[in-house]
């Protein structure tokens, strides 16, 4: 089997600062693509190489499959690591790579075409008779599709087959509104994914998002790294998560933890994965769908296993065994990440656009942030509106989730809004302190969210902290590109 020799990266963002990083210290030379927009992101600048890529918009130019595969000729890099969001699902793109023996550091297009198409992965886990929540599939007869939902009972959650990020997807309560919900849905899945293909499920009330992350080698060894919490979101977006899960019992710690890998074996799988789980109020948890790559919350889960999970990808695509038992790999402490996002919580969480005028990161023991932003650079509309993630450790959830909010608090990100505050009123709630969450958490507390006056004191030193910032920073920061915010549209 060829051996990796260098690696591009078909992403932006933190997660290709965080790729390259761990290439640095693997010893693999490292070429990142980029659009004209990120030609000062810090990606660029921290690369061995870089090669400009061209596009009708920006997520054009990275998800054009030829655009990697000719930088890929032009540097000699012999090796795709795609991140997330992009092309880093698209069995088609994989085939291309496979077809020019560019290897992809991931798994193949055969489990790629079968895992991260809901509807296959769906019918693959119900032939090898996994939990899944009673659903219909629409191209089954899609004259009939509505009615067979409607007999399912409501609640119905209808979701797009290659669906992500909350995109595609509807929560119906009345039925009447079902027919109009659908094609809601399918509207959204055609244009975000080009596919409008569509399916139902019941909606389980007040679930519980866990996750599992799973590691596999060519040999076909498979183990898994314990779960993450991932119940707080907006809208189907991820806000705040950790690991471990601060509620699931032992056994149910072990039997949805051993159910991933079982999962992950029946389908052949190889190199990092996530298989995703909805956990109802009695205990009962249903797949939900698995993800194919590398997640943005996958920093919580090397802070409590102290394997690097981008090494482990490598590793796994250069043909290696894994190095690990199951029994070697134990939870240590309790680790938090939120998201930082360019936006207001308080206006609707309205989108921020402008410079970043100042950056700096909180500092200490078990602090991460992982971010592609440099000061001067401008956050424009053309990506994701995430920031940067503010990743925590401590020896148990409470100093994990009290060293969150020290860090936030010392995080200055000034020149645009962001939701940093808003995370901070999330995590001295009483309900998220005691971990009683489910993925309404934020509607169901979105009053106690609602942000505090600001006294005069504080007005004043908000005041002087602006006016201290240096003039020249000030008026050169909107003359630079925009930077990488984040990954797409495609984030989960």
């Amino acid at each position: 089997m060829a051996q990796i020799k260098k690696v591009l990266i078909a992403n932006r963002g933190e997660i290709a600062v965080r790729i390259i990083r761990t290439l640095k210290e693997m010893n693999i030379p490292s070429v990142l693509i980029y659009h004209a927009e990120d030609s000062f992101s810090q990606g660029a600048r921290e690369a061995d190489e870089s090669i400009e890529i061209f596009g009708e918009t920006p997520v054009a130019a990275y998800i054009d499959p030829q655009n990697i595969i000719n930088a890929c000729h032009k540097s000699g890099a012999n090796a795709v690591h795609p991140g997330y969001g992009f092309l880093s699902e698209n069995s088609a793109f994989v085939s291309q790579l496979e077809e020019e023996e560019i290897i992809f550091i991931g798994p193949t297009a055969k489990i790629i075409k079968l895992m991260g198409d809901k509807i296959s992965a769906r019918s693959f886990m119900i032939k090898h008779q996994f939990p899944i929540v009673p659903s219909v599939v629409e191209e089954d007869d899609p004259a009939s599709f509505a009615e067979r939902a409607r007999k399912i009972g409501v609640p119905l959650l209808i979701k797009a087959a290659a669906g992500g990020g909350g995109k595609g997807m509807r929560i119906v309560r009345d039925p009447a509104e079902l027919d109009s919900q659908i094609e809601q849905a399918r509207s959204e899945g055609q244009r975000y994914f080009g596919d409008g293909r569509l399916f139902c499920e019941r909606y389980i009330e007040r679930p519980r998002h866990i996750e599992v992350q799973i590691l596999a080698d060519q040999q076909g060894n498979c183990l898994h790294l314990w779960e993450r919490e991932c119940s707080i979101q907006r809208r189907f977006q991820k806000v705040i998560e950790e690991a471990p899960s601060p509620t699931l019992s032992d056994t149910q710690r072990s039997e949805i933890c051993q159910t991933a890998v079982q999962m992950a074996q029946k389908a052949g799988y190889s190199n990092a994965g996530t298989v995703e789980f909805i956990l109802a109020q009695d205990g009962s948890f249903y797949f939900l769908e698995m993800n194919t790559r590398l997640q943005v919350e996958h920093p919580v889960t090397e802070f409590i296993t102290g394997i690097d999970l981008v090494a482990e990808q490598i590793r796994v695509a250069n043909g290696e065994a894994l190095a690990k038992t199951q029994a070697e790999i134990q939870i240590n402490g309790h680790a938090i990440e939120c998201r930082i996002n360019a936006e207001d919580p308080d206006q609707n969480f309205m989108p921020s656009l402008g410079p970043i005028l100042k950056l700096r990161a909180a500092q200490g023991a078990g602090i991460r942030f992982d971010t592609g932003l440099r000061e001067g650079q401008k956050v424009g509309s053309a990506f994701d509106p995430m920031l940067g993630k503010l990743i925590t450790h401590g020896s148990n959830r409470d100093q994990a989730r009290r060293r969150a909010l020290r860090a936030l608090r010392e995080t200055v990100l000034m020149g645009l809004t962001t939701n940093i505050n808003f995370l901070q009123r999330i995590l001295e709630l009483d309900a998220f302190i005691e971990g009683d969450l489910h993925t309404h958490f934020l509607e169901e507390f979105s009053a106690q969210l609602e942000p505090n006056e600001i006294d005069e004191e504080t007005l004043k030193l908000l005041l002087a902290a602006a006016a201290s910032m240096d003039p020249q920073q000030q008026s050169g920061g909107a003359e630079i590109p925009e930077p990488y915010a984040s990954i797409g549209s495609w984030r989960n």
